[in-house]
């Protein structure tokens, strides 16, 4: 059993429902159903971008310290990711954490991200 929201779905599936979520704006129901994916499937390449979603229906939803870690995790995997850097730079700008910021909208600049 996947979730007890969602039983009858396999990870595929799931992630899908997730996507589904997030493209209505129920955020916080994608976040919950993503972060239990993640931590069931560490590799993302497994489910293509379950780790930027999460980080995204995070920063949507105003969890803005699950937003910065999970920004930072993707930024880990993948240094070279534009779009983790610029959502770890929004969320530190909301949670007014200006310096760290500062480095992350660098960083995210240097890498292309269109803000």
């Amino acid at each position: 059993m996947f979730n007890p929201m969602l039983p009858s779905l396999d990870a595929y599936d799931a992630y899908r429902w997730a996507q589904d979520r997030f493209d209505h704006r129920d955020y916080y129901a994608a976040a919950k159903v993503l972060r239990r994916l993640v931590d069931e499937h560490p590799h993302e390449h497994e489910l293509g971008d379950a780790r930027e979603l999460l980080a995204r229906a995070y920063y949507h939803s105003a969890q803005l310290e699950p937003a910065v870690t999970t920004a930072r995790e993707l930024l880990a995997a993948r240094p070279d990711h534009a779009y983790a850097a610029l959502l770890l730079a929004r969320s530190l700008e909301r949670l007014s954490r200006h310096e760290e910021a500062a480095s992350a909208r660098r960083l995210a600049d240097a890498l292309g991200a269109v803000a």
